[in-house]
């Protein structure tokens, strides 16, 4: 008999790692368009950035909006717990959004070009997976009382914690290293080699930080939650691929060569880390209030759910490769031809 709870987590993983990796790479092209026109190097990468943020920006949060639905109707008691501990860190998100959207319309639409605007779409690049990445480290447990029936966060308690500080850290370097080196990737499907030069050196700036920051996280991890960390530490091969191919992406990057085979690389460190991580929580979403098995929906809904969104998840992707090849790596596109 199939495991549904089983299904339905492992294909809500799925989209939040879709999440992780397009949100990331359009969080880290607006910080990297406010970074060059600061530094007046804006007529190097900021039509190149443009270009692919113009099809796109839309369309990023899409796997985040099934994500978030997906979640409440399969495990309903996470709207209780989350919903009720995450308040004001959610409502920041949702105010950085908002602005982050409004400010990228007036940016490229409107009549004037304001370095503010910029500042504030690129800032808001980086402050949204900050904020976004509390939901990680309270999952891990200790960082939320219930009491008569009523949750709240121990904001002292997170804001004192050195995992909640080192999952923040990793969630910002992060962003801008899987940007740094997409953007690089598109830099050189235009030939455009002023562009690729420096959104090459932004990627191999960031690698650093990104793999330190990970190490770090993992360290703090063991001392806040010793379970998670042991189950991850049983994942040993997993975590073993997602350094040998954060390896050989720097190789290649490093190099200047295979740009796209060096973002696939990327994108299977983050698969491996990231399904080692979310593997080595289980069983529980919030550590110890809701586990898969105790807090899913009932056995018909949740098959209805997981049938509902494995077709949600096959018509997104054809439709996403649709729009990469009709607009980003369409060769007349990218090289800024139409």
């Amino acid at each position: 008999m199939i495991n549904y709870e089983l299904v339905g987590i492992s294909v809500l993983w799925l989209f939040l790692y879709g999440y992780l990796i397009v949100a990331s790479i359009d969080f880290g092209a607006g910080f990297f368009a406010f970074y060059a026109k600061a530094t007046k190097q804006d007529h190097l990468i900021n039509r190149l950035i443009s270009r692919y943020l113009s099809p796109v920006w839309e369309i990023t949060n899409v796997f985040f909006v099934f994500f978030l639905i997906g979640i409440i109707g399969f495990f309903p008691s996470t709207a209780y717990y989350y919903g009720s501990s995450l308040i004001v860190p959610g409502s920041i998100a949702v105010v950085l959004l908002a602005i982050r959207g409004s400010f990228y319309a007036f940016e490229n639409y409107g009549s004037k070009k304001s370095l503010i605007y910029l500042f504030l779409y690129g800032a808001t690049g980086l402050l949204i997976p900050a904020s976004l990445s509390v939901a990680l480290t309270v999952s891990e447990g200790g960082f939320i009382i219930e009491n008569g029936g009523v949750v709240s966060l121990k904001y002292w308690t997170l804001l004192t914690s050195p995992l909640s500080w080192s999952i923040v850290g990793l969630s910002v370097v992060s962003v801008l290293f899987i940007s740094g080196a997409f953007l690089s990737f598109y830099a050189a499907r235009a030939n455009d080699q002023p562009a690729l030069k420096l959104l090459r050196t932004f990627a191999l700036f960031w690698s650093t930080p990104t793999i330190i920051a990970a190490f770090t996280a993992i360290i703090y991890l063991s001392v806040h939650n010793e379970r998670h960390f042991n189950n991850m530490m049983d994942l040993w091969w997993l975590l073993a691929l997602s350094v040998g191919f954060f390896l050989v992406a720097i190789w290649l990057l490093y190099k200047g060569q295979r740009y796209g085979l060096a973002f696939m690389c990327i994108m299977l460190q983050f698969l491996c880390a990231f399904f080692a991580y979310g593997i080595g929580q289980y069983p529980y979403i919030l550590d110890p209030y809701i586990t898969i098995q105790e807090g899913a929906t009932q056995e018909a809904m949740g098959i209805a759910l997981v049938s509902a969104f494995i077709g949600g998840l096959l018509l997104l992707i054809p439709s996403l490769i649709l729009v990469f090849r009709l607009f980003l790596f369409d060769a007349d596109y990218v090289k800024g031809n139409k």
